[in-house]
């Protein structure tokens, strides 16, 4: 069984990029109610819209907090200072929901995927690794001053055609006047170079259109929404998903928690070597604990379900307490990607028992 194929394309954004702002504005706001309350129930969704953002969803916290004060914060952080009016809408959780949720069950019904694989140290495919990477490196060119014209909305998109490099696309705000040979040489010699390295019979696309300017507030030229970018945060589209989001949900909510859960079994199987690439797919219903199915399939194929059964508890309760999901590390996660970052407890590496 083939997971990755030959010829695939994968995307990332950067953090100023209208929907991953929304998942950041989310993420902050549930850290900020995480860290004064670790119980916080939360489902928080933002929309930005030309000037406007509305904060809406569902919250259950003893946390006192100001989720419009939390975007302004983030947004100003991400390099964006133009005043935007601001609604807030939130309410508590349904009981209905609470009722299932409070017992240690899953509070909603849904289907999650987690896969690794030993093609880079991250454990992630190279495509998607270096995508990110070049997203990343555009902040960060932006941020040390070592591009004046940047701004902070950007998108980078990587080609493999058979298993080799084709092309690079890279999407980037700037300012005006700036001349599109300087923007494209400029990025190849400070950003794509440093990165990708050789990219010799590579095709290098730089803002296609022509240029990339308007966008002051990072809602003027595109809406944002949170949980419209799933598959930079995951996989790239190269493996299944679920398709519930992650950003503003707690650790209750099996979306994210299943999901994280799921990469952690893949990572560790891999690493283990019981695999060379793993896929681990997980269902929920919602009001029971176990899960109606957990497999895990290698590259050939074969499953891995029992060495899965006596290792790790897929019941949203003990997901919660092994990765220790209850503390404020959201935030981090809703720019370049959930997985292949050393610090968050869903990578970490363990001793499987065989």
């Amino acid at each position: 069984m083939i997971f990755i194929p030959k010829t695939y394309t994968v995307e990332s954004v950067t953090s100023g990029h209208p929907d991953k702002m929304c998942d950041q504005f989310s993420d902050a706001i549930l850290d900020e109610c995480i860290k004064q309350d670790p119980f916080t129930r939360a489902g928080i969704e933002t929309f930005g819209n030309h000037g406007l953002l509305v904060i809406g969803g569902e919250v259950t916290t003893k946390a006192d907090i100001n989720a419009a004060e939390i975007a302004k914060k983030v947004y100003e952080n991400i390099g964006y200072l133009i005043e935007f009016v601001i609604i807030t809408g939130i309410i508590k959780q349904s009981p209905d929901i609470a009722q299932g949720v409070d017992t240690g069950v899953a509070g909603d019904q849904g289907i999650m995927y987690g896969f690794a694989t030993d093609e880079t140290p991250e454990f992630l495919p190279l495509a998607v690794v270096r995508a990110h990477a070049l997203a990343k490196g555009l902040e960060n060119l932006r941020k040390q001053g070592a591009i004046f014209w940047l701004k902070p909305d950007g998108k980078t998109q990587i080609t493999i055609e058979n298993g080799r490099l084709k092309s690079i696309l890279i999407s980037t705000q700037h300012e005006d006047g700036v001349s599109q040979e300087e923007i494209k040489q400029t990025l190849i010699e400070k950003l794509i170079k440093p990165i990708i390295g050789d990219i010799s019979g590579v095709e290098i696309l730089v803002n296609p259109t022509g240029k990339f300017v308007i966008g002051a507030d990072g809602f003027e030229a595109d809406t944002g929404l949170t949980g419209r970018k799933i598959m930079v945060d995951t996989y790239g589209g190269l493996i299944s998903h679920g398709g519930g989001c992650f950003s503003g949900k707690d650790p209750t909510k099996v979306d994210r928690s299943g999901a994280y859960m799921a990469r952690f079994v893949a990572k560790n199987l891999v690493a283990n070597k019981l695999a060379c690439q793993c896929l681990v797919s997980v269902a929920y219903a919602i009001g029971r604990a176990e899960p109606l199915m957990v497999e895990a399939l290698n590259e050939k194929g074969e499953s891995l379900a029992e060495i899965v059964k006596a290792n790790f508890d897929f019941r949203p309760k003990a997901i919660i307490e092994r990765l220790d999901l209850r503390k404020p590390i959201y935030q981090q996660t809703a720019a370049y990607g959930h997985f292949g970052k050393e610090n968050l407890p869903w990578e970490k590496i363990i001793t499987l028992k065989i």
